[in-house]
């Protein structure tokens, strides 16, 4: 009896046990384990996870419980009371973060579990309606971030060998996504619970990802190669004779850094663009024969499918240029852009998504491999929340234009086509000669 009571218990556990070893097979391959990306792949995964389960819970408290015109009113609130603190905070995270060379896996156990605490406060502010949302929704914000730019930051000293930056950086975010997949329905059917139960959800995943934080390899926290140095690619984009030069800004990076990060800004404009106002849009005029829920429904999977495409793409690619994966992504999207608004539908919006995910996808890893590629290692954590710190900022602005303008398909996409075209003849030739210039350069880890 005994012996069939352990059949019956190893068949039970096996759709656990067995999904838990095919995931840990998927993302300790081709060198993964060794190296410790495996490990940073996994945490990515249940920070994605935990953001989600967050996401449900305020996107439900905010949008979709009232009014459209009091929605917009309470999403522009929300952005104002969350982003202006935002903009002040966020360069005060790369420069102390720099200063905790060896603290970076406390960093990420300390930023997931600042956001396990404030999931407790917005489980409290979510039924009450009361004010502490909004500072409790900052903190994630800011956590969230700061999280983002110490992963950055790592992944060269994690890096397998044969495996480019673009490459590496597509596996660690193609595991927030598929974790996202996962955990959006979940979180939805938790909120029909109740909309405490999202957040209570959050606050176990985040619980569980300080842990893990804190399990990744000793040598993330080394210092070992570490140099105060200019935020500059080489010593060629250094004019005049070389001297000591005050505390580095990105005013101080290389050609390369600067154009990568100016195309994804407007591609990250583009994002905060159509999130908001194609949300109202949608809402209020839903595609031809569907209801609301289902049209911003279709467009999300457009837009989600578009961003695995983009980072799986970039897993596969084996370039060494990410400026010209930049420069072909926003003219693609633009292109897209263009016939949309021209040919507005339910076909094209949704082409449109698709399209815009996958560009950004690919667009955000190569500017990343980019920074990890140029920028050396004493002062990249500061490069990388500047970045993230502007990109954000450009998607503010994206969703605050979205909320602004009449709710119109064609002038609307007729404002983001020319957005993008303008952001792409601006950055086109500057990205095209750093890549020239930038075509013999190795990859630098530390």
């Amino acid at each position: 009896m005994s012996g069939i009571a352990r059949r019956i218990g190893r068949a039970l556990r096996f759709p656990f046990t067995g999904t838990a070893r095919g995931i840990r097979k998927a993302t300790h391959a081709h060198g993964a384990g060794e190296s410790g990306l495996g490990k940073l792949i996994e945490l990515h995964a249940v920070n994605g996870a935990g953001d989600v389960m967050i996401t449900v819970a305020l996107a439900s408290t905010v949008f979709f419980s009232v009014p459209t015109d009091e929605a917009r009113g309470r999403v522009a609130l929300y952005l104002g009371i969350t982003m202006a603190p935002f903009a002040l905070l966020a360069p005060v995270i790369g420069p102390l973060l720099d200063h905790l060379p060896h603290g970076r896996r406390a960093a990420m156990a300390g930023a997931m579990l600042a956001r396990a605490l404030l999931a407790l406060v917005l489980s409290g502010a979510v039924v009450t309606g009361g004010i502490e949302l909004y500072p409790a929704a900052l903190g994630v914000l800011v956590s969230s971030k700061a999280y983002g730019v110490v992963r950055s930051a790592v992944v060269p000293r994690l890096l397998p060998p044969r495996f480019s930056l673009v490459k590496a950086n597509s596996r660690v975010t193609l595991g927030g996504l598929l974790a996202t997949g996962i955990a959006a329905p979940i979180g939805a059917g938790l909120q029909a619970i109740g909309p405490r139960w999202p957040l209570y959800g959050a606050f176990v995943i985040f619980i569980a990802g300080m842990f893990l934080s804190l399990s990744l390899p000793h040598k993330v926290d080394s210092a070992k190669g570490e140099a105060r140095a200019l935020l500059a690619a080489d010593e060629a984009h250094l004019h005049g004779p070389v001297r000591k030069q005050r505390k580095p800004g990105l005013r101080t990076v290389g050609p390369a850094v600067t154009h990568a990060l100016a195309a994804n800004a407007t591609l990250r404009w583009l994002s905060g663009f159509l999130i908001f106002f194609l949300a109202f849009l949608l809402r209020e005029h839903p595609l031809t024969g569907e209801s609301a829920a289902v049209s911003l429904g279709l467009v999300a999977v457009s837009a989600g499918v578009g961003n695995a495409l983009g980072t799986a793409v970039g897993a596969a690619l084996k370039a060494r240029a990410p400026e010209l994966i930049i420069v072909s992504a926003v003219a693609v999207v633009a292109g897209v852009a263009v016939v949309s608004a021209l040919f507005f539908g339910a076909f094209m919006t949704a082409c449109l998504a698709a399209v815009a995910g996958f560009a950004q996808a690919l667009s955000k890893l190569s500017l990343d491999a980019t920074i990890q590629r140029d920028v050396p290692e004493g002062v990249r954590t500061s490069a990388f929340a500047r970045s993230e710190t502007l990109l954000q900022m450009a998607w503010v602005v994206g969703g605050a234009v979205g909320i602004v303008l009449p709710l119109n398909g064609t002038v609307g996409l007729s404002v983001a086509a020319a957005v993008l075209t303008a952001g792409w003849l601006s950055t086109v030739r500057g990205l095209l000669s750093s890549a020239h210039r930038g075509s013999g350069r190795r990859t630098r880890v530390a």
